[in-house]
């Protein structure tokens, strides 16, 4: 167990040690943030704001990921979860180009990037790119390779309750440059993770009366080392080519064991064990070169991942009565291949762009279910749902054009359609092919140097799962899902807008407003007369109000006193494909407030903060039962930094100080949900503790 008196010895370090650079003004004395506006640039991609590197001293910044959240009401937005590569949906720009990957998140590959190679951080309006799909503040990071320069971060954690250490949470990179090529290399397990909790579980019939009571205690083990590199090649004529890959292995283990003490019934003695390790890799590469009046860019992606998973409960009366048990294991190799290839060029005073996409997405599953032998061996039943595969073959095209309409006001338009043939093996296989047309229409409008707005409509076509079209059991919950070959990728018509305001010295505050109407939503539906499986319903809709804000306080006299708030509130409704009633989205995050407040001592390298989120959520639905799962109800943290402990930023925070808790309110009915007598209630509260974490980041 780890005593809070460890973080009075961390701040005795922190104190102790010397800091490098004495004659350097401490990073608490520099102002926040403060945009430059740009000139007019070359056509119409002229930056809305533009921030150096000096413009985040404050923050003693190692990477460019940790510059870009000081940005005052920007958002990191990471690419959606859409079919292939296909138009960009993120928010992040590198040198002007999006990503040519999946396998990466925005947090990551910013991260890579040292701070003291950002020459400058662009804020765009998104419609007045050469890059369809972009709307809204879109930021570019320019920056170059040194010759040789690395960094690293360690984050270990510890947990007063249930959970084991961790140690092994952190990242190391190095980037350079050799002549005409720029290369970076990276290990990351930033994604790891040791969580626990315990505490009882009460069963309740239908009127109420406890008929079981449960005590349990559960933590996983989570670690997700990804190798990768890249490499860039500048040549002549503006030609660029990139080459990328990783390779990433996931260990992912979770233990339950507890008691359960029923009337009339021996005491049981219940584990339950569930292991997913895997593995996966990613190669690609681009290839921009001039062609004609334009220029053409050539991408290629090859991902592959084998993906076991087995869960394993057995029960053991004290009594000496014979052993229960179950088991579920299946093994999915999935993959997918992607060809696109780009076309831009300019005319009637605009950016066009023609672009080709073929990808083609594969999954070969195999499933079983074993029950527990009176000899004490897990005997396999029939479970021939869960074996098949799935295979996706996609053609896609797409005509852009974007151009300014006035000095104010741009508009991009986004138009084609994509083809594709879903072949199913297994149990009732068959072959369907779906034609869908695509696109988008967005403006960007900016009257002003601190205040614009963009408004966005689009036809969106999501990407499915393929476990989803197979039968799965959840043995910990006595639910199964059937097979569904008739599953279809959800669609929806989107409607967008942002509005941003710069407050000058005060910071800045951003408003989103989304309405969805979606098409063949996903979700659980009937299947035959009293099974249920992940299917399609015909109409659904969601709407949302998202307000994010960057107050500065140095203005009222509070130096170095910053405050970043998000409150996000959203409907979603359709029809119950069970009961026939209007309900929210299964498992709908309806309600989101976060806060940050972070204050930069002045003339001091010291940095203090607290943070808190509250989120409320709807249940998930299925045919017998509802099921509310999650924690809180408001996390909190309280941290203190020190920007230059020899040249290193060591941060020391201690989390969950206002006890959040692990809960679950799950309701099941005899029958169809509603419709029937209840059969039982089940109410969790379980212990999460406190949470402290270290973290020490630096270069060299």
């Amino acid at each position: 167990m780890i005593r809070p008196v460890s973080l009075a010895a961390v701040a005795a370090v922190l104190c102790s040690a010397p800091a490098l650079a004495q004659d350097a003004p401490a990073p608490g004395d520099t102002p926040p943030p403060a945009s430059a506006e740009a000139s007019a640039g070359e056509g119409r991609r002229a930056a809305r704001q533009v921030y150096s590197p000096a413009d985040f001293a404050r923050y003693a910044p190692k990477n460019a990921y940790d510059m870009l959240r000081e940005v005052p009401g920007f958002a990191i937005r990471d690419n959606e979860d859409l079919r292939g590569l296909g138009i960009a949906t993120g928010n992040v720009l590198f040198n002007g180009r999006r990503p040519s990957n999946k396998g990466d998140d925005m947090y990551s590959q910013l991260s890579r990037i040292p701070a003291g190679n950002v020459e400058r951080i662009e804020i765009v309006d998104g419609a007045t790119l050469d890059i369809p799909g972009l709307s809204g503040q879109v930021t570019n990071i320019v920056y170059h390779a040194d010759a040789f320069s690395g960094q690293f971060s360690w984050k270990p954690e510890f947990r007063a309750h249930y959970t084991d250490p961790l140690f092994t949470r952190g990242d190391i990179s190095v980037r350079g440059r050799t002549g005409g090529i720029e290369y970076e290399v990276a290990l990351n397990n930033d994604d790891s993770a040791r969580s626990g909790a315990g505490g009882p579980t009460l069963i309740m019939d239908g009127a109420g009366r406890i008929v079981e009571e449960r005590s349990d205690i559960w933590n996983t083990h989570y670690d997700t080392p990804k190798l990768s590199g890249r490499v860039t090649w500048t040549g002549t004529g503006g030609s660029i080519l990139n080459l990328g890959g990783h390779y990433q292995r996931k260990y992912d283990r979770y233990y339950e064991d507890g008691l359960r003490v029923s009337p009339g019934q021996p005491d049981r003695l219940r584990t339950v064990r569930d292991m997913a390790d895997s593995w996966n890799y990613e190669l690609g590469g681009d290839y921009q070169f001039g062609l004609g009046p334009g220029k053409l860019k050539l991408i290629g992606l090859r991902r592959f991942s084998r993906e076991p998973y087995s869960q394993e409960i057995v029960t053991t009366p004290v009594d000496g009565s014979p052993r229960a048990g179950e088991r579920f294991a299946q093994t999915g190799r999935l993959g997918e291949t992607i060809a696109r290839g780009e076309y831009q060029w300019k005319m009637f005073g605009g950016d066009w762009q023609l672009s080709g996409e073929a990808a083609f997405n594969t999954l070969d599953n195999v499933a079983s279910i074993a029950v527990l032998g009176p000899a004490g061996v897990f005997v396999d039943q029939p479970f021939a749902g869960g074996i098949g595969g799935v295979s996706e073959d996609r053609y896609e095209g797409l005509l852009s054009f974007g151009r300014k309409l006035t000095d104010k006001l741009s508009i991009q338009l986004v138009a084609g359609a994509e083809h594709s043939t879903i072949n199913q093996t297994g149990m009732a296989g068959q072959t369907r092919s779906f034609f869908r047309p695509k696109g988008s229409l967005a403006l960007a409008w900016a009257p002003s140097a601190d205040f614009d707005v963009s408004l966005k409509v689009r036809r969106r076509v999501l990407q499915l799962s393929f476990y989803d079209f197979l039968a799965r059991a959840f043995l910990n919950d006595d639910n199964q899902n059937e097979v569904n070959n008739d599953l279809r990728p959800q669609q929806d018509w989107s409607y967008e807008a942002e509005i941003n305001k710069k407050l000058g010295a005060w910071g800045s505050t951003k408003l989103n407003l989304i309405y969805r109407d979606v098409e063949d939503k996903v979700d659980v539906i009937p299947v035959g007369a009293d099974g249920e499986a992940v299917g399609n319903i015909a109409k659904a809709r969601a709407w949302a109000i998202d307000w994010t804000s960057t107050i500065n306080f140095d203005p009222a006299g509070l130096k170095g006193v910053k405050l970043d708030t998000r409150v996000m509130h959203q409907k979603s409704s359709l029809r119950d494909p069970f009961t026939g009633e209007t309900r929210s989205y299964s498992g709908w995050t309806d309600t989101v407030v976060e806060l940050r407040l972070r204050h930069d001592v002045a003339g001091t390298d010291w940095a203090w903060g607290v943070n808190a989120d509250y989120a409320h959520y709807q249940p998930n639905y299925r045919r017998n039962q509802t099921d509310k799962v999650w924690e809180g109800p408001i996390f909190a943290d309280v941290f203190v930094e020190h920007k230059n402990v020899m040249g290193l930023t060591v941060r020391a925070t201690v989390a969950n100080i206002l006890d959040a808790r692990s809960r679950r309110d799950r309701v099941v009915y005899t029958g169809v949900r509603g419709q029937g007598p209840v059969d039982f209630i089940e109410q969790r509260d379980r212990l999460i503790g406190p949470v402290f974490a270290f973290s020490v980041r630096g270069k060299f």
